[in-house]
Parts: C-alpha cells; sequence; structure tokens
C-alpha cells in the first residue's frame, strides 16, 4: 500500500498531500555547525515520507509504519518540552516550536515511513522534523523559507527534544539540490549549491555504516559542544568560527585546558578542510578531496575523539585497498563512514571493509553510493 492509502486506512479519510525529506551525509565539516563554521552536507536518496492532514482542534495524531505501537494522540496547545515521547517526539517539537514562534498550528494527523537508516549517522531525525515542518508550513499557509523551517526543526530537536545539534542536519534536508553538495555558512545560513557529479569524473562515494548504532542525547556530543564553547569564551571571541587557522599553533598557547585546546583544533582545522575542498570542487580536482577526508578523520579520532573502532577500521582497510580517502561522518561514536574512491575500485574497497568486518568478529557493515539528491519536496 500507498503511504496515502496507508493513510487513509488508519485516520478514515485521505490525505490533504504527501511530502518528504532525505536524510543526509556530510562530506566535509564536522561539529564545525554549531561554532558557526562552514559545512559540506549532502541530500540522500534515502527519505522520511509523511502523509499528512490538518486539524483544526488542536488534537495531534501521530503515526510511524515503522515502530511497533498503535498512534500517538496528543493536545498540540499543551506539548511541553524533554517530556519524553520517543520518536514522537521530533514532530511533535515541530508543532511546539511552530506554536512558539507564534504560528497557529492547530493539529495535524500524520503518518510516516522512513528509508533513512537510524542511529547510523544520516540524519533520520532531521528528517523526520523537517518533513513534518514542511507539510505544517504549507497545509497552515504560514509562508515560511526553507532556512526558516530548518531552523524550527533545529529548534525542536535542541529544546523540545534536547539533543544540542547544529543547524546541519536541517538545512540539508531542506535545502539540498539533486546533483549538488550544499556549501553552508552556519552563521548566517548562506550557501551555495556546490556541483558534485562524481560519476562524470569516474569516481564514487560510499557509505560505510557500521552498524553501531549512536545516539547523540547521551551526553558526549553535548560535552564536546559545552568544551567549544569554552574555548570561545577562553579566547575572547563569541564561537570558534572566529579563530584563524593561519594563527593556530600561537592561539591554542593561550589555552591550558588540554581537552579544550583539541576541540578548538578540530574545528579551526576542520573549517580549513572545508574551504580546501570547496577550491578543490571548484577547481575540479575532486580526487585531492580524498587526502582532506583521510585528515579530517584523524582530527575527528585523535582531537575530538569521537571515532570508535569501527569507524577507525573502515578507514584503514579502504585506505589499504586503494580508496582516495575516507572519514567518519556524522556525530560519531558509531554510524557511518564516507569513502571515496574511483569506480572501478569501489566494489574491490567494499569488499575488503567487509572481509576486515568479519575477521574483527565485527557486524557486517551495509555499503551504499551517496547519490546527492533532491532536498524536502512535496510528492
Amino acid at each position: 500500500m500507498s503511504v496515502a492509502a496507508d493513510f487513509e486506512a488508519l485516520y478514515g479519510a485521505a490525505p490533504d498531500g504527501v511530502w518528504a525529506a532525505p536524510g543526509r551525509v556530510n562530506l566535509i565539516g564536522e561539529y564545525t555547525d554549531f561554532n558557526d563554521g562552514f559545512v559540506l552536507p549532502l541530500a540522500l536518496p534515502h527519505t522520511t515520507v509523511a502523509a499528512v492532514s490538518r486539524r483544526d482542534d488542536n488534537v495531534l495524531r501521530l503515526h510511524s509504519a515503522d515502530i511497533d505501537g498503535g498512534i500517538v494522540q496528543l493536545a498540540a496547545d499543551t506539548l511541553e518540552p524533554l517530556s519524553g515521547g520517543g520518536w514522537a517526539a521530533y514532530p511533535a517539537g515541530v508543532v511546539w516550536a511552530l506554536r512558539e514562534a507564534g504560528h497557529p498550528v492547530t493539529g495535524a494527523d500524520v503518518h510516516l515511513t522512513s528509508t533513512v537508516p537510524t542511529g547510523a549517522g544520516l540524519s533520520s531525525s532531521a528528517a523526520l522534523e523537517v518533513v513534518t515542518a514542511l507539510a505544517l508550513n504549507e497545509l497552515f499557509g504560514l509562508g515560511l523559507t526553507r532556512p526558516e523551517l530548518a531552523r524550527i526543526a533545529q529548534r525542536a530537536e535542541n529544546a523540545f527534544v534536547g539533543v544540542p545539534c547544529g543547524v546541519m542536519d536541517q538545512m540539508a534536508s531542506a535545502c539540498a539540490e539533486e546533483g549538488h553538495a550544499l556549501h553552508l555558512d552556519t552563521r548566517d545560513l548562506s550557501y551555495r549549491q556546490v556541483p558534485f557529479d562524481l560519476a562524470a569524473e569516474g569516481l564514487r562515494l560510499l557509505v560505510v555504516d557500521t552498524r553501531v548504532k549512536h545516539a547523540l542525547g547521551d551526553g558526549a556530543y553535548a560535552e564536546r559542544r559545552a568544551g567549544c564553547e569554552a574555548g570561545a569564551r577562553a579566547l575572547g571571541v563569541k564561537t570558534l568560527r572566529e579563530v584563524s587557522a593561519a594563527h593556530l599553533p600561537e592561539t591554542l598557547a593561550r589555552l591550558g585546558d588540554e581537552t579544550i585546546l583539541r576541540y578548538v583544533r578540530h574545528v579551526v582545522t576542520d573549517n580549513a578542510r572545508v574551504e580546501r575542498t570547496i577550491a578543490l570542487l571548484d577547481a575540479g580536482d575532486t580526487r585531492a578531496v580524498g587526502q582532506v577526508l583521510t585528515e579530517g578523520h584523524a582530527s575527528l579520532r585523535d582531537d575530538l575523539r569521537v571515532s570508535c573502532p569501527e569507524l577507525d577500521l573502515v578507514v584503514e582497510t579502504a585506505n589499504a585497498a586503494g580508496a582516495l580517502g575516507a572519514r567518519m561522518t556524522g556525530g560519531g561514536f558509531g554510524g557511518s563512514a564516507v569513502v571515496l574512491v574511483d569506480t572501478g575500485r569501489a566494489d574491490a574497497v567494499a569488499a575488503a571493509v567487509g572481509k576486515a568486518f568479519s575477521e574483527a568478529g565485527y557486524t557486517a557493515p551495509g555499503v551504499f553510493p551517496a547519490v546527492p539528491s533532491a532536498g524536502a519536496r512535496r510528492v
């Protein structure tokens, strides 16, 4: 059955519309978005799809085809942050954030299904938030722009669910274009669509899902965000975006706390890596991006310390098997890695990673090509 047909079976009437929002994979620029820095994500073909109808009685009914359990019913006008609710907190948080911002959202019936892997660092939560925001924006005639919807979705995750994420995931889901990566300045949400046609260059970007589930609400992510903010305070700047890579050694010498020093070094150098990657893409030297990815992984592993043995094994094995470069992507502590590889080497690299996982006694990883896809839309 289709999502619309499932909605009608659940709620007794056809939906007002069906919308989709993608997950994302981030090419480079990690833990930079909440530091007002640069990121370079692309949308994946994997999407969360929502069939939605407007209600005007403050009843919010939510259902997921992918999670056991019935319809979750809430009152739109009495939603409270951090009140639990599991997966339903994400779409409920969007309703709350819209109402907090003064938008008259008076309830909805929502049925969801998703092909975005959960816990893989591919932004399943952002896809869920953005598809809800886009649907409600249209159904209630709110007139919000895509960046404004991304900010609403981020506020839902920050203030309602309680995960202190930056805005990259939501912006990628809301604003990405097919065949492009999104060069985003998270300070002012200005962005540029960067052509990213790997197939035309004989290249492929593989996503390797380690199957190690990560949960950004467990405190490690928040600890790093707090450490970055402490570093900015110690250096007398609003955010680490203001710290120059050219003068990094003398800047780091001013920091006494070794942990904060490592966090600052990662953020400043990863911002520089985004700019290097953009320069290489603009120059048509995509193959050289591989080395930047591998350098980024070393920084995430050694300075930010958010990798794990499975992610490190992907990077080491892929590079040894002939990849151009690789790194973990997303929040870390599990999740996925990206591998840039010549198309002709892709199968051999994937097989080498699978063999290494088997020999290490790890669960077999999932491997698929990252195809730059369209952002959120009505379907």
